[in-house]
């Protein structure tokens, strides 16, 4: 943009000129000239085409002495261009046509020579800030790329400690259920081992009835905690570390593990889900020489899936894959899967082609 408003500035200089000279066909001739070399300038990205342009320029000033008018004009592109050394030798050759034409009066050297101090200002200006434009886009746009690194790194921390809470309560839960569990339920159960003791050993009735209500209160206490912990003990569970463990131990071959659950798993759902990838695992070392297998655990809006896939065909050469599946699907293992499944309303699908596969979703309806 600074570009065209110096070239404008430039051809407004040496339009004054025409206040003083007559107005012809060579003084328009020359102004549509200059307008031509300003808009080829700024569109053509070849050196030598634009080297040409300039010498025709300055060659044809010998002949059209009015073309010497823009030579201040001349200087500024030529200086925009990067050719520095052509820029200087200009400056003879304007002086040279200025002392030896007729045409133009004394003052109009003065003129030129503060037109050639005009474009070199102007050129010097604008390239200093153009450097100063891209300096600040460059501060600019680290800026924002280390805001964006920032913003990314702050994320991971959030949910890094989000992640450590979560896990800090799901430890606190466990260590409270075993307390529970190891002290208070203990003294409830040898309570009510010595109130049944008591109610065996005594002789009077009128105690009989006192010692049957604090044996209900003590049961209906056991249970009250017996279920508490339990469902301490749901909530305890980490699905996702509980599935990473399980793959992590698996060594029969490489497990290529995708979980995408959120932490507001149902018990249920955790525990059956644990339980398969147990049996899906034990099914691929005991029924196959698979090779590698992929597990992916996900959570829709509106199911959770579970996809068990290996490449393996059979333990032998002997095994073939429909072997394999009729073997695998009337053993304990799959049955227990469609079991599990079922109760929680969810489908199971199990196929063989390029491997043996497991699919299961279950409706978060149920829950």
């Amino acid at each position: 943009m600074r570009y065209f408003t110096d070239s404008a500035l430039l051809l407004l200089y040496s339009i004054l000129a025409f206040f003083y000279v007559a107005l012809d066909q060579t003084l328009v001739f020359s102004l549509l000239f200059a307008v031509i070399l300003v808009c080829i300038t700024y569109t053509s990205q070849n050196r030598y085409f634009l080297t040409g342009c300039y010498l025709t320029f300055a060659v044809c000033a010998f002949a059209v002495s009015d073309l010497v008018l823009f030579f201040p004009l001349l200087l500024y592109l030529i200086l925009h261009t990067g050719f520095l050394l052509p820029a200087v030798a200009l400056i003879p050759v304007s002086i040279f046509l200025f002392l030896h034409s007729n045409q133009f009066p004394a003052v109009f050297f003065a003129a030129g020579m503060f037109g050639f101090l005009l474009a070199f200002f102007l050129w010097s200006y604008t390239r200093k800030y153009n450097e100063l434009d891209q300096n600040f886009r460059k501060i600019q746009d680290d800026s924002e790329e280390h805001a964006l690194l920032l913003s990314e790194k702050n994320k991971a921390l959030l949910e890094k400690q989000n992640y450590e809470i979560y896990a800090a309560t799901l430890r606190e839960r466990n260590r409270i259920a075993r307390e529970i569990h190891d002290n208070v339920g203990h003294v409830l159960s040898r309570s009510i081992l010595m109130t049944g003791a008591l109610k065996t050993i005594n002789k009077e009735d009128s105690v009989a009835p006192l010692l049957g209500n604090l044996e209900d209160s003590l049961n209906s206490a056991m249970n009250s905690i017996r279920s508490s912990v339990h469902d301490l003990h749901d909530d305890a569970v980490n699905l996702e570390d509980a599935i990473r463990g399980l793959v992590k131990d698996f060594s029969f071959c490489p497990v290529t593990l995708t979980y995408d659950m959120s932490r507001q798993i149902p018990g249920e759902v955790k525990y059956s889900l644990i339980s398969i990838t147990k049996e899906g695992l034990s099914n691929v070392m005991r029924h196959s020489n698979a090779s590698s297998v992929t597990l992916l655990l996900r959570e829709h809006p509106g199911l959770y899936q579970f996809c068990m896939e290996d490449n393996g065909t059979g333990n032998s050469e002997n095994f073939s894959t429909i072997n394999r599946t009729e073997t695998a699907s009337n053993g304990m293992g799959l049955s227990n899967i469609r079991d599990r499944v079922k109760t929680l309303g969810g489908t199971v699908q199990i196929t063989s082609g390029q491997g043996f596969r497991i699919f299961i979703t279950i409706p978060k309806q149920s829950f």
